[in-house]
């Protein structure tokens, strides 16, 4: 199966892990290279050390080429940007940000640069500084999709991109793939389907709950981590999405996050106080989001917790391996569009 996607990365098949924070760990990257597909790695919650060590546990379970995604909003995320960049990851992938002096760094040894966008200004800003992709991320998406969905969005970029263009947010089998190529996308990412696997360090009551839910059990709201987000429909998403008392918690919270992203607490509390009022209701509600995902992932708390999951999750009721889900995909695929041949006749 080739496409313009498969050419640019030196992957087998058009589809992409998506750089889950806490889910996109060298083993799941790892698995899904070696299925076929490009695996990106996450970085959000890694500190600097522990990114360059994720790099080569990813390097010792694949040969294959592999990205790495950098959230350019997260402190520290430039630092991190810099060591992808020393180890030459093949793909950096950044979201949240504007990259043009990543792209530039990138193109310098000899990498691709993708962008992640929800709408068509960021896009074609991304455009013009160079990036050589784009991942479109749709609203039914886990996190941060935007407020258009995928069969309006994609083809509206596809129309003004002239790059290759990956649909992200709703699809999770061969039929989502054949519907975004349908659409002009090269190829898909997807989250939640490869975080209901069996190589995934979600918890099984994450997995379970995935395999159970429909497609209208999930929230989206500016209020989980100060983006418009996407979650699971649980006690706890509503509760954060109600809070009043978050900036407060933020306080507290920041030492986490210090810890784990690996600078000072001064800092991480310098940054929520005075960046800016509105910057600093963001930065408060995400480092309150930390640790109400991570028990989610780690813990599986599922009324305490905030589990990011997309509305495709209503189309998964199994936990596969991931080469499972590949081939299940390209075959679902590869059936989709003689089906729709035979169809137009």
């Amino acid at each position: 199966m080739k496409t313009a996607v498969t050419e640019l990365f030196g992957c087998k098949y058009p589809v992409l892990l998506s750089g889950m924070t806490g889910i996109s760990t060298p083993e799941l990257v790892g698995a899904v290279n070696n299925a076929g597909g490009l695996g990106i790695l996450a970085t959000a919650d890694l500190t600097p050390d522990q990114t360059r060590e994720a790099v080569k546990k990813v390097r010792k379970i694949t040969d294959k080429p592999f990205g790495a995604n950098v959230p350019l909003l997260i402190p520290g995320s430039a630092e991190k940007a810099q060591i992808l960049m020393q180890e030459k990851v093949d793909i950096i992938n950044y979201t949240l940000g504007s990259g043009e002096w990543l792209i530039e760094a990138v193109h310098k040894y000899g990498g691709i640069a993708v962008a992640t966008v929800t709408n068509e200004k960021h896009a074609l800003s991304a455009k013009k500084y160079g990036v050589d992709a784009l991942i479109i991320t749709g609203h039914e998406a886990a996190a941060h999709g935007g407020l258009v969905t995928s069969m309006v969005l994609i083809p509206s970029i596809v129309d003004v991109a002239g790059i290759p263009v990956i649909a992200a947010g709703g699809f999770a089998d061969g039929r989502g793939l054949a519907a975004a190529m349908a659409l002009g996308a090269d190829g898909v990412a997807m989250g939640t389907r490869f975080m209901n696997t069996k190589e995934s360090p979600a918890h099984s009551n994450m997995k379970q709950m995935s395999n159970k839910k429909s497609v209208h059990d999930t929230l989206y709201s500016d209020r989980i981590d100060g983006l418009p987000c996407r979650a699971i429909d649980s006690s706890g998403a509503r509760n954060m999405i109600k809070d009043r008392l978050y900036l407060f918690k933020a306080l507290l919270n920041s030492r986490l996050v210090a810890r784990t992203y690996g600078f000072p607490w001064i800092k991480a509390l310098a940054g929520i106080l005075f960046s800016g009022y509105s910057n600093a209701k963001q930065l408060a509600r995400m480092s309150n989001a930390y640790k109400a995902i991570k028990l989610a992932i780690d813990k599986g708390e599922y009324e305490n917790g905030v589990f990011l999951m997309g509305q495709v999750t209503g189309l998964i009721h199994n936990t596969p391996s991931v080469a499972e889900v590949m081939e299940s995909i390209i075959k679902e695929a590869l059936a989709s569009q003689k089906m729709l041949t035979e169809k137009l006749q």
